[in-house]
């Protein structure tokens, strides 16, 4: 399919608007260029706001590829005494260590689908929706990396890495490396109890995880929130609604994806299905190196679609380990069939 005109007329003018917001005299936006310091913010906050939970985690702006984790909240004790002074408690230090890596996030948007969104409005609707799908899709990436990424390679294989297992270390496979008491491999779910080791539901499971791995200092935190995955949900949702068709159990699966053992309870995109996790949505982690974020747009005629690339230092990390349990896999046993 070829472009149309007013397609054509519509992408120039987007490039045109990019060059002017770059803050950079004398781009060209074919070719790679870094971005000035205020839209590199301008530009983190778009991704930021695009999806919902990216919006509660910590995005956090740093100066070195390698260089201390800095703990964003606390829950630690900050009232007593001291017989020889001033009662003070140190803040803002997370003991262990970051380590960035490029990363390069390119999406294509075909001539097709800039037709119809030519045809489908103005001007600024058109530039909204470049914006937005760009923005979109660099935003998901973030979290596929930081709930999924196990290794770095040099060079990438998306069609056996679907979820960017190979792009960074996400959030669990940092705690792991760095305190992997506080991850358990393997927890069932059996809501009989007949199974050794086994919960019956998921406030039983999650009481236990907080209880068991996360630190004192936090347990009775406000801002402890439970990351589930669908698999789960759907499960138990489905096993409190099959149960006497009571309203209460009715109005336990109403309220199953909203809280678990007193918990908020959140389904990240791309979290995976049988996982749970329990932290602060701050105590998560992107980190960007400032001055590393360069832009390019190009109208690729050959392939016959419009090309925005996004390459930064990036990383993942997370602020207090002792705020961070998880279960890496949550097996559900299924009770027997009824004779």
């Amino acid at each position: 399919m070829s472009l149309s005109i007013q397609a054509t007329k519509l992408i120039q003018a987007y490039c045109l608007q990019l060059q002017k917001s770059a803050a950079v005299e004398g781009v060209d936006v074919e070719k790679k260029f870094a971005i000035a310091p205020p839209v590199e913010t301008v530009l983190r906050n778009a991704i930021i706001q695009s999806d919902s939970f990216l919006k509660m985690i910590s995005n956090i702006p740093v100066d070195q590829i390698k260089g201390q984790v800095v703990d964003v909240g606390t829950g630690m004790l900050v009232t007593g005494r001291n017989a020889n002074g001033r009662h003070m408690a140190k803040m803002g230090n997370g003991g262990h260590e970051y380590e960035l890596v490029e990363t390069d996030s390119g999406a294509a948007i075909t001539w097709q689908m800039l037709t119809q969104w030519a045809n489908a409005g103005s001007a600024k609707e058109f530039n909204k929706k470049m914006n937005q799908q760009i923005t979109r899709m660099f935003a998901l990436d973030i979290l596929k990396i930081g709930f999924n990424g196990t290794s770095i390679a040099a060079t990438t294989n998306p069609e056996t890495n679907p979820l960017g297992q190979d792009v960074n270390k996400g959030w669990l496979t940092f705690v792991k490396e760095r305190k992997p008491a506080q991850v358990l491999a393997i927890a069932k779910l059996d809501p009989t109890g007949a199974t050794a080791d086994s919960f019956r539901n998921l406030d039983a499971l999650a009481n236990d995880l907080k209880r068991q791995v996360i630190h004192e200092v936090h347990r009775e935190s406000p801002d402890l929130v439970v990351l589930v995955g669908s698999d789960l949900v759907s499960y138990e949702q489905h096993r409190l609604l099959d149960q006497d068709n009571t309203p209460t159990e009715h109005k336990a699966a109403q309220s199953l994806s909203k809280t678990i053992a007193g918990m908020k309870a959140y389904t990240p995109p791309f979290f995976p299905a049988d996982r749970m996790m329990i932290t602060t949505p701050d105590n998560l982690q992107v980190l960007t190196q400032k001055g590393t974020q360069w832009r390019k747009a190009k109208n690729e005629e050959d392939r016959k679609q419009f090309e925005n690339s996004y390459l930064r230092m990036e990383g993942y990390a997370v602020g207090d380990l002792d705020k961070y349990a998880a279960i890496e896999a949550v097996t559900i046993i299924d009770p027997p069939p009824a004779a």
